[in-house]
């Protein structure tokens, strides 16, 4: 039997009250994501499909401003500069780090720039940060930028309120790389040699930078990477919100957790889902998916950071991945697109490819 989600929420509403009751008789107020668990676990037992629930109860919890007129300080956001030829690396918070970098250090501008902006409740230690840091520490012949802005996209405060509190701060954080990349373009470093890649709110940010970036310059940045953009308060908001074909010379997403905390837009030049873009055969097998509500929210969380590793895993690996032009995965699945366009996918996409793409990573060694 399948239940509308909007009923399983009727029909759950005494059971979450009673979970939530004090034995004083007050109630107190669930946690929204002990309450987006509740929801999952308990219509699971109805027989509803997890994965509708889930992405219904997610994108119902969040809600959002996208104000531009609000004029936040996001003076505390940390640029992190690695030049591992020759094993220096450099930190300035980001009003500072256009004079700092450039008055202490003279950058070879034949180099190329790799900016990486992270996700919600990132920081410079996480694991994928790490990642892309080892990812890029033996390629020849660039610098990597790093952003740190969880002085305001950290988790105080709760989930669901910090997760808005953040998506609030990425016009702003945004505008000010935009700012930042157009004042090494003034002190001459050239816009053909920056490449920018954002996982999450991150890839969100970069859509705002990169119209900064041209607005300041009259260039447009050649390439923005986004991976698995941030889904909640961002699919449904208006196109100048998103990261979008023409914020950049060629824009590509990659979809790992689409409905779920990644995009479902399909906006860019070129989208590329991996593996159906939905869940990740990697994430098919914790043990969390066998509790009922809680292993669709692990499931999800998974996927999503997936996108980084997936992507990483490609910049060593010329020859990955394999991406055909295709409408659905269904068809992809059953050979009936071999003969459409086929471009790669990750780090070495040539860049001229534009359309929907599949991925499958099996076969590969990620």
């Amino acid at each position: 039997m399948m239940y509308h989600t909007s009923l399983i929420h009727i029909i759950l509403e005494p059971v979450i009250r009673l979970v939530t009751a004090r034995g004083d008789g007050r109630e107190v107020i669930m946690s929204p994501l002990f309450y987006l668990i509740s929801v999952l676990f308990l219509s699971s037992i109805c027989g509803a499909n997890s994965w509708s629930v889930f992405k219904s109860s997610l994108y119902g919890l969040v809600e959002c401003t996208h104000d531009k007129n609000a004029n936040m300080s996001v003076d505390e956001v940390q640029i992190y500069l690695y030049d591992f030829q020759n094993q220096m690396n450099f930190t300035f918070k980001i009003d500072a780090a256009l004079d700092g970098i450039t008055s202490q250090y003279n950058l070879d501008v034949s180099r190329r720039l790799i900016l990486y902006v992270p996700g919600f409740k990132s920081n410079i230690y996480k694991p994928n940060e790490e990642l892309i840091r080892q990812t890029f520490k033996d390629v020849k012949n660039i610098y990597l930028i790093m952003i740190d802005h969880s002085a305001y996209t950290n988790g105080n405060g709760g989930k669901v309120k910090s997760y808005e509190r953040s998506v609030s701060y990425a016009y702003y954080i945004g505008k000010a790389l935009g700012q930042f990349l157009a004042g090494l373009h003034e002190k001459g470093y050239p816009t053909k040699n920056i490449h920018c890649i954002g996982h999450s709110l991150g890839a969100q940010m970069l859509g705002y930078a990169g119209v900064m970036y041209y607005n300041k310059t009259s260039e447009k940045i050649p390439r923005i990477t986004g991976l698995d953009p941030a889904g909640p308060c961002f699919s449904n908001a208006l196109i100048d919100e998103q990261i979008r074909s023409g914020v950049a010379d060629y824009v590509e997403v990659y979809h790992c957790n689409a409905g779920g905390l990644g995009t479902t837009a399909v906006l860019a030049d070129a989208d590329f889902f991996f593996n159906r873009g939905r869940k990740q055969p990697t994430c098919l097998h914790s043990v969390y998916l066998s509790i009922p509500g809680y292993g669709e929210y692990e499931s999800a969380k998974c996927s999503h950071k997936a996108c980084v590793r997936l992507w990483a895993a490609s910049v060593g690996q010329p020859n990955w991945y394999l991406a055909w032009a295709c409408n659905t995965y269904e068809n992809f699945q059953a050979g009936s697109c071999a003969g459409n366009q086929m471009t790669l996918a990750g780090y070495w996409n040539p860049g001229n490819a534009t359309g929907i793409f599949y991925v499958s990573t099996y076969g590969y060694e990620v």
